[in-house]
């Protein structure tokens, strides 16, 4: 075995159907008195409901969440925060709602309790990011780990099944990009393994039934463990791309993470062997097919489910995958196999397409 190093950071998940009614009771262990609520416009009345449950521990609703966190509304955020006294931030909502939680404790230290709606896994790492103009950066910092995550399956039984795939398959590309990452190490790989295959079974089941609350709780632990993943080792290739598509082009989160995942795994299939069996393993084991591989088994859980695999039906431009090719190699992520512009450009126009990798 090789050597390596672990640290475990610190979490308190509250799980279960029903879990949200413990909200005061969490509230009050962190110390707080004022919560901000945080959520998106669409997610306004869930926030309403948070507000209701708190009574006068919540100092108000910020409904203003959106992707990728632009620079300037986490000032606005931030400074709301300010004004209304809070010593706190619920965030409630996916993974826009939560970082926009995060952009507000790395500025002041308020202390986040998370409430997932969706399969981010964002709640469960102390990674940021934000949007200024057209380039979106992130960073690591432990002050924006939410101290508390409560995972209520109820919570997510409005989410549309499509849009339940692909938030779990942007949970799988925590996973298996921690399967090979340079900062890996056992522990991390058995919960990416584990979290991989817990949302392999649940994401059919959910697309079959949507209010399967059984499965939306699996799904649940599977992005709870590919978090926590993410959380704790670096990203690589796949991750720099997707911020680039998301930052710069504005392309929707889930859905670029669900297309870029199947090709950049086939780039890196070679120079990671193991992490793709452990891939192949926990998905094929989900379908009951054994002879695809780690990239094909991704790019066959979206297209059976109905997710989108090719960038150009989420708006991507032809025109533009020189400039985003471009960007993806500068500041590059550490990568199992060095990025070879030819090869990203490739990789890219594949994406688009959608074409099926090889095997």
């Amino acid at each position: 075995m090789n050597s390596f190093i672990y640290t475990a950071q610190p979490a308190r998940v509250v799980f279960g159907a029903g879990a949200l009614s413990q909200l005061g009771e969490e509230i009050a262990a962190l110390g707080a008195t004022k919560a901000l609520v945080l959520c998106t416009p669409e997610q306004r009345a869930s926030a309403e409901k948070v507000v209701d449950m708190l009574g006068a521990r919540a100092a108000g609703v910020f409904d203003r969440a959106v992707m990728h966190v632009p620079l300037e509304t986490a000032h606005e955020a931030r400074e709301v925060a300010r004004r209304l006294g809070a010593d706190c931030a619920v965030a409630i909502g996916g993974g826009s709602t939560t970082g926009l939680g995060k952009a507000i404790a790395l500025d002041s230290g308020l202390p986040i309790l998370a409430i997932p709606t969706t399969y981010a896994g964002s709640e469960m790492t102390p990674i940021y990011g934000l949007t200024d103009g057209r380039l979106k950066k992130t960073g690591k910092d432990m002050r924006v780990l939410p101290r508390t995550v409560i995972y209520d399956p109820e919570l997510t039984l409005s989410l549309p099944a499509t849009l339940s795939v692909t938030s779990g398959i942007n949970a799988i590309a925590h996973a298996a990009e921690g399967l090979y990452s340079v900062e890996g190490n056992p522990i991390m790989s058995l919960m990416a393994e584990e979290g991989i295959a817990a949302l392999g079974r649940a994401l059919p089941c959910i697309v079959a039934n949507p209010r399967d609350l059984a499965a939306r709780g699996d799904a649940l632990y599977g992005t709870w463990l590919c978090g926590t993943v993410l959380g704790h080792v670096g990203m690589a290739l796949h991750h720099k791309l997707c911020h680039t598509l998301g930052g710069s082009f504005k392309l929707p989160h889930a859905e670029t993470h669900t297309i870029v995942l199947p090709q950049a795994l086939a780039y890196n299939g070679v120079a990671a062997p193991e992490a793709m069996r452990r891939i192949a393993r926990a998905l094929n084991g989900a379908s009951g097919s054994g002879s695809v591989s780690a990239a094909q088994a991704v790019y066959d859980l979206a297209r059976a489910n109905g997710a989108p695999v090719a960038l150009r039906d989420i708006g991507m431009k032809a025109a533009d995958l020189d400039q985003a090719c471009d960007i993806a190699l500068q500041n590059q992520y550490p990568n199992p196999r060095p990025l070879e512009r030819a090869a990203i450009r490739q990789l890219l126009q594949d994406a688009w397409e959608g074409v099926r990798p090889p095997t």
